[in-house]
Parts: C-alpha cells; sequence; structure tokens
C-alpha cells in the first residue's frame, strides 16, 4: 500500500495496515530509522505502567513470599513425583482424622 506525505499532515497508517498489524486507536508504536528504512514497532507497555503503586506493591510481596517455599521436588521421574503427592495426600488424611 502506498500514501503520500503531506508537509502539514502527520504520518497515517492505513486501516488496512492497522488492522494487519493488530494495531488499535490508542497503542504506542515506536519507529527505528536504519539505513533509509523506516520501522514502526508496537511499543508494548512494562508492567510498571500497568499497576498502581500500591498493586505493585502487593504483588511484589506475594513474588517474594513465594520464592520463600515451600518447594517441593524437583523429582528425577514422573513415579516420584506421584508417590510424593499420594504420601502428602495420605498425610493429610490422617492430620484431618486426628481428633483436636
Amino acid at each position: 500500500m502506498t500514501v503520500t506525505l503531506k508537509s502539514k499532515t502527520p504520518l497515517t497508517v492505513p486501516d488496512g495496515v492497522r488492522r494487519r498489524a493488530g494495531l488499535k486507536s490508542g497503542d504506542k508504536v515506536e519507529f527505528k530509522v536504519s539505513g533509509g528504512v523506516i520501522t514502526i514497532l508496537p511499543k508494548c507497555p512494562n508492567a510498571d505502567d500497568e499497576y498502581t503503586p500500591e498493586q505493585r506493591r502487593i504483588i511484589d510481596a506475594r513474588l517474594a513470599e513465594a520464592q520463600e517455599g515451600p518447594y517441593h521436588g524437583p523429582f528425577k521421574t514422573a513415579d516420584k513425583a506421584i508417590a510424593f503427592l499420594r504420601k502428602e495426600i495420605g498425610n493429610r488424611r490422617a492430620a484431618r482424622s486426628k481428633p483436636a
């Protein structure tokens, strides 16, 4: 598709090109120029743009908590993982059936 640039009008990306590229109104794009070739790339938001500072603090706290564990595995085989899970189920059932 070919368009004509005009001196007083900003560059316009034709609707068909925008649709094929998956661009919507309000999306941010980045222009890169190299050797006379212009590349237009969608500018992906980073996580800091997606969340409020309070939401980011909650997410960071939960990620830190997850890093501390508890972790199980890695298991060398699927059979070892299954054996571990069966043992865990037995332990939990035994803990529930004990009188308080």
